[in-house]
């Protein structure tokens, strides 16, 4: 007579592409910082703005003034790459994933969760990452032309989010001022949606051509969660 096989455990999710996380400072945070926070982020904010902006012309006493800055993310020249040539420049993907991890340092500060000044180089509190996309083997190559629209009801959740993420912060600032810490489900909370964000930017072309699943996540929880194993009877 044969056995029943026993309940299997289920397996555990496969870990998003995109890995978004920021260390919580369990440790009194410095509320002088955080109280001039705003002024303090006005050097880094403006060196992000110009790394992610583009040319700027003026004229001025007869004479014409130009300020040449970098770019900001590299989207349409690899697109073209993937589109015609399937070939994604590594230095191209290594510059829009530094660029973001930078962006993500800056926005850190900003929201209050950690008081360490942005580096513009160096990891912080903030973890992000992704996989290098594979620009030969994969899906349909004229796919990238179709998830700009896939994203826009993203952006519309993330509208929304963003005013929450404004109130949270506001209410987080006052919390810090008269206790020096950061409440964890607010914290938890930012960085959800900083997870959401950096997964939508991730998941358009070129970058989520080939790595990242058909649309980003709908929920600001991490999708890493292993579950837990189901005991048996």
């Amino acid at each position: 007579m044969n056995q029943p096989n026993p309940a299997q455990p289920p397996s555990p999710a496969e870990p998003h592409p995109v890995q978004y996380s920021v260390d919580y400072p369990d440790r009194p945070l410095n509320r002088l910082s955080s109280l001039f926070r705003l002024v303090l982020a006005i050097p880094i904010a403006i060196v992000l703005s110009l790394v992610e902006g583009g040319y700027t012309s003026g004229y001025g006493a007869g004479h014409k003034a130009m300020i040449a800055t970098a770019g900001g993310l590299i989207v349409l020249p690899p697109l073209l790459m993937i589109l015609f040539r399937q070939k994604y420049p590594r230095w191209w993907f290594d510059w829009n994933l530094e660029l973001m991890r930078f962006s993500a340092r800056v926005g850190v500060f900003l929201a209050l969760m950690d008081d360490r000044y942005p580096s513009t180089d160096d990891h912080q509190a903030e973890h992000l990452d992704f996989r290098y996309p594979d620009a030969r083997n994969g899906p349909n190559r004229w796919l990238p032309l179709v998830k700009w629209s896939l994203a826009i009801p993203h952006y519309v959740v993330l509208f929304f989010l963003y005013i929450a993420a404004l109130f949270v912060v506001i209410a987080a600032w006052f919390v810090i001022l008269f206790t020096g810490r950061f409440p964890r489900p607010m914290f938890d909370f930012l960085v959800g949606v900083g997870r959401w964000t950096n997964r939508v930017i991730a998941y358009r072309p070129p970058a989520g051509h080939r790595s990242l699943p058909a649309v980003p996540p709908r929920s600001v929880a991490p999708r890493d969660a292993r579950p837990e194993p189901t005991a048996g009877p």
